[in-house]
């Protein structure tokens, strides 16, 4: 019997390439996404992405979402606790672990791992110390498709936002980079690819900068 677990989803490519390695491993059943949403926004928590969007991506991986909204200036201690009864919501129906698409880095890790244990629960990091250019590579001959729809300016130049999740992109990243863009330097929305019912119909709107970041609008088609 499959194990039930939550997916704490971003809609970006490594959050689908985590999700895929689960859908080929057969030993776990996901129960539900899990996404932080800005309140003032409506959008994904640092992707920028439309809510309608993340859920219409949820539809076309035939999964349950569930939203957790957060203030605008979210501190630590309020995103700890709406978390938190997010995961007590899930643990009664007899769920105890969430999966993460994180990579390398060993702090967030060790936070994410404190925080479900105060709950009960345990973390699955199923693509963690992958090689993300091999995971980048990997990603793309798979066939699934995205586009950059967040970048962070003091590392990533602002026309990287809106383009393609595709081997020119690969290509054309500085050195100092990372192919994941694991260390924050650009975000993804994943809008097709093997695990999709249907491709999420989008068109790339007004780029905008804000706080240092460079967001690119995606908005339904």
């Amino acid at each position: 019997m499959q194990e039930p677990i939550l997916f704490s989803w971003s809609g970006g490519k490594d959050s689908a390439m985590a999700l895929y390695e689960f859908a080929c491993g057969g030993a776990f059943r996901i129960a539900s996404l899990l996404t932080t949403v800005s309140e003032a926004y409506d959008r994904i928590s640092m992707h920028g992405v439309r809510r309608v969007l993340l859920e219409r991506q949820a539809a076309a991986l035939g999964l349950p979402l569930h939203v957790i909204p957060l203030a605008q200036c979210c501190s630590n201690e309020e995103y700890e606790s709406k978390m938190a009864a997010a995961l007590a919501h899930f643990r009664k129906d007899g769920i105890r672990s969430v999966a993460f698409g994180d990579i390398f880095l060993a702090d967030l890790r060790a936070y994410r791992e404190c925080n479900l244990e105060r709950v009960g629960m345990s973390a699955l990091f199923p693509i963690w110390q992958r090689d993300t250019r091999e995971l980048a590579v990997a990603f793309l001959e798979l066939g699934f498709l995205a586009i950059v729809v967040c970048v962070d300016s003091k590392k990533l130049d602002a026309s990287f936002a809106g383009r393609l999740f595709d081997t020119a992109f690969l290509s054309e990243l500085p050195a100092t980079v990372d192919p994941c863009g694991e260390n924050g330097e650009f975000h993804t929305f994943v809008f097709d690819g093997p695990l999709f019912h249907q491709p999420v119909p989008i068109t790339a709107g007004e780029v905008v900068t804000r706080d240092g970041f460079v967001f690119c609008d995606l908005m339904p088609a």
